[in-house]
């Protein structure tokens, strides 16, 4: 096994990110002040259960509330957060063993102290797939083992690299508040270790938190007592509620309002890769689908302008990518994506045997999940059309978007449809975790393909073997690897492009750092109002 050689060369490693946050005494200018600030986001969460959540957009409300063991700071590199140290150990056979001891002294909002049986309940709601979407990021580990109140073990019967790429991907849950309460009202008033504390919440309006008082990091918190979260989708409206101060802070500044923004008095703006990897999707599962034939494919990845669309219609807020971003693992940069070439395409359908084109269900998200993401998906279908493939659009909004792609047979499926879709590959980023779940083979109750369309058995192997990879220089290459058959194949999406989404604030009112995770730079970590 690849580990037993690689564990120290990894454990060397993940000891220069994995250092802890230094704990300064709390001063009269750290202390919680009264007062609220108003922030605006574009989209709305499907839960605030981290066991339940869909996709990215729900870490943006479940981050405020809920900690990991490990978390992204503001200049990209990763601390230990509820964790006070972690390693990676091996049992007597040579299995993989991480060893992580709780940090003492954090309480959940209720005062209940945080301790190692805690984090053994989030593993069982989240391994349990009539609970979690995600159950497979599980699905290696063989025990957890609680040693003491602030110790345990996970023990993984093969290595799992996406367990380091994910801040070892335990949320901390309360075991007794939620036998207490019940799921039902755990999801209605939460309740975390995180620097907010719920107060209430009216499903796409509003979240109301407030400082948590006790929370453990006295360095990094937020300094004002009252936070309100306002959900905002439209555009205009919520640039306006910025301009009249009836938010302080929001999120999706539209592409070509940007400018304007910057221009307004006492106004910083901050602008990130968002996170997430767009991408057009292909439904291959119907055994007429015309996108089981690779020229198919290839016909719609050259039928779009996607250079045009990132200039006009994101106003350049766009990055394009080839499989996977600059920056993340696995990025090659010999691989570029599909140049528009009209003409091929259409001579690609007709060899497929669609020389008058073909109609297609096209399925279109309207909610800004990021900015121009309606424009954006309309701009593709139109190119399309171009070259014959005429779309038959249907706009959806979050939530019918989110389900209608998600592989479950008790709900509504794509039915041959192709749907301008998304995945988050984190800050930093790791093409992984979105790889199992939309290139790799549906696999019913046990996370495989949750949100895949196609099925190759020997991406399905790749994938399955790089997940077991945990030296960072081996598991490099397997992805580059993925990512080349993946793109020569088209298969799990077309990739489009990476947004850039900028964040406006009120300078003159508050101070604010922004912090990349949870949430894709929507953190509340550190929040204050200014004198």
């Amino acid at each position: 096994m690849m580990f037993k050689r690689s564990v120290a060369t990894l454990t060397a490693i993940l000891a220069l990110c994995a250092t802890s946050p230094v704990h300064a005494q709390v001063t009269a200018d750290d202390a919680i002040k009264d007062g609220t600030i108003t922030v605006a986001f574009a989209a709305e969460a499907t839960t605030l259960d981290p066991a339940l959540y869909s996709a990215g957009v729900d870490t943006y409300f479940i981050g405020q509330i809920f900690e990991q063991l490990v978390k992204v700071m503001p200049d990209g590199s990763r601390q230990n957060w509820l964790a006070e140290s972690w390693e990676i150990v091996e049992d007597e056979n040579g299995d993989p063993i991480i060893d992580v001891r709780i940090r003492p002294g954090v309480t959940f909002h209720n005062g209940d102290p945080l301790t190692a049986e805690d984090f053994e309940f989030a593993y069982q709601r989240l391994k349990d797939p009539a609970v979690s979407r995600w159950s497979h990021y599980q699905a290696n580990v063989e025990q957890f083992e609680v040693v003491d109140d602030l110790h345990f073990r996970i023990h993984f019967s093969e290595g799992d690299a996406n367990y380091i790429a994910n801040q070892l991907q335990l949320w901390a849950m309360p075991r007794e508040y939620f036998e207490e309460v019940g799921a039902e009202e755990f999801g209605r008033n939460p309740i975390g270790t995180g620097p907010w504390r719920f107060v209430s919440r009216a499903v796409k309006e509003e979240l109301r938190l407030e400082a948590y008082e006790d929370y453990w990091n006295k360095e990094h918190r937020p300094t004002v007592k009252n936070l309100v979260i306002k959900v905002i989708p439209e555009d205009l409206t919520r640039v306006a509620a910025f301009q009249t101060g009836e938010v302080d802070w929001i999120d999706a500044v539209p592409p070509a309002m940007i400018e304007d923004v910057k221009a307004m008095e006492n106004v910083a703006t901050s602008t990130h890769v968002s996170g997430n990897n767009l991408f057009l999707d292909l439904d291959m599962i119907p055994d007429d689908s015309p996108f089981r034939d690779v020229r198919v494919r290839r016909a719609i990845a050259h039928g779009i302008d996607m250079d045009a669309i990132v200039e006009s219609v994101l106003f350049g807020q766009g990055e394009r990518y080839a499989q996977v971003g600059e920056g993340e693992a696995g990025f090659d940069p010999d691989l570029t994506p599909y140049e528009y070439d009209p003409e091929k395409a259409t001579q690609l359908l007709a060899e497929a045997g669609y020389p008058d084109g073909l109609d297609v269900r096209c399925i279109n998200l309207t909610t800004p999940r990021e900015p121009n993401i309606k424009e954006m998906g309309e701009a593709m279908f139109a190119y399309l059309a171009t070259v014959g493939i005429r779309c038959q659009v249907e706009n959806l909004e979050y939530g019918a978007w989110i389900n209608v792609g998600r592989r479950d047979p008790e709900t509504p499926q794509l039915d041959g449809a192709m749907i301008s879709w998304m995945w988050g590959h984190g800050v930093p980023g790791d093409p992984g975790v979105p790889w199992a779940g939309h290139l790799h083979t549906y696999v019913e109750g046990e996370g495989w393909g949750s949100y895949s369309h196609n099925s190759d058995p020997s991406l399905d192997a790749m994938i399955e073997e790089t997940n077991t990879i945990m030296d960072p220089a081996e598991r490099e290459e397997r992805l580059k690897e993925i990512a080349g058959k993946k793109h020569e194949l088209v298969l799990g999406g077309i990739s489009t492009y990476r947004p850039l989404v900028t964040f406006a604030w009120r300078e003159d009112k508050i101070d604010y750092t922004p912090w990349p995770w949870p949430g894709f730079w929507r953190n509340f970590q550190e929040i204050g109002l200014k004198e």
